[in-house]
């Protein structure tokens, strides 16, 4: 009898601490940053299943999607998401923007497209250095035989695949003729009828939505679209309210980061990689910093 109930408290005692166990490993993967809270890879994900930027702007402010969880301004509820294209020739930085109060708004991270052939284009997301510490870099992947598999041209660089996205309907649909850029008609306190803001979810809960998003998605180090990149630049908005917010959790992110930078040519000419780690440690007015900074270039042929 005495075996059994011990059996019976050591059964007990796992499914207690089993959540405790969970939300543990989960909260490793936390950042302590405002873009813990939007999902880029879900974001282009919405962003290739849409029609149009009108109904990307709504994918994205759907709450069954769990890609924005934002709350920058700490009032409770998640924050609305414009989509505004600035457009110029053959390039399109679709910028994705919170609206933060009546005088403010903070980009979040912006789309850049590139018309790089007649049925090619390429496109990468990056997320706002106030939003995620750093400028983030994401661009879909896909397998190399699957690729293989479909119609129009993938273009390969080093060891990077970099997927065709003309296929993709929102991409067609702003290099169509007669297209207009799409800006978002919304303001703060003057949003779609069809749009209730709902509270942010706990970091344990919307960490699994994010993960989910991350299949077909990778980091890249590198920055291929640099003519959108140019048109975004002048018009990138940055809230105060934002910056003095989280000034505390950006400035540590970038104090205590390992940073990689990569540049690569094409023609497979060369590659710089350039790999940055600061930490810090000791108690205030004793500081301790260690930096440790690794260079290497590697010169290949063409093949």
């Amino acid at each position: 009898m005495k075996t059994t109930s011990n059996l019976w408290l050591t059964v007990g005692l796992l499914f207690t601490l089993s959540p405790l166990f969970s939300q543990s490993s989960v909260k490793t993967d936390s950042t302590g940053l405002p873009g813990d809270d939007f999902s880029l890879e879900g974001a282009l994900e919405l962003f290739k299943k849409a029609s149009s930027p009108e109904e990307f702007e709504k994918l994205l402010n759907s709450e069954n999607n769990h890609v924005n969880n934002l709350d920058l301004n700490g009032d409770g509820e998640i924050d609305y998401i414009k989509v505004i294209d600035h457009m110029d020739k053959d390039v399109h930085a679709l910028v994705l923007q919170a609206t933060v109060s009546s005088s403010e708004n903070q980009d979040i991270a912006v789309i850049e497209i590139e018309q790089d052939g007649k049925e090619s284009a390429v496109l990468q997301i990056i997320g706002d250095e106030e939003i995620y510490g750093d400028a983030v870099i994401v661009e879909p992947q896909e397998e190399e035989d699957a690729i293989k598999s479909k119609k129009g041209p993938s273009v390969s660089m080093d060891e990077a695949l970099i997927v065709n996205v003309w296929y993709w309907p929102s991409v067609r649909f702003i290099y169509a003729p007669l297209y207009r850029p799409w800006v978002s008609p919304w303001r703060w306190g003057n949003y779609p009828g069809w749009w209730r803001p709902w509270r942010p979810l706990g970091w344990h809960v919307f960490h699994p939505f994010r993960m989910h998003y991350r299949t077909g998605y990778i980091v890249s180090p590198v920055h291929r679209v640099v003519r959108a990149h140019r048109v975004y630049t002048p018009v990138r908005v940055s809230s105060v309210t934002v910056r003095t917010r989280h000034h505390a959790a950006v400035n540590n992110h970038r104090v205590n980061r390992t940073k990689t930078t990569v540049t690569a040519g094409r023609g497979n000419h060369q590659v710089k990689a350039t790999k940055t780690r600061t930490t810090v440690s000791g108690k205030k007015g004793n500081t301790k910093v260690k930096a440790t900074k690794t260079r290497s270039t590697l010169n290949r042929k063409k093949r």
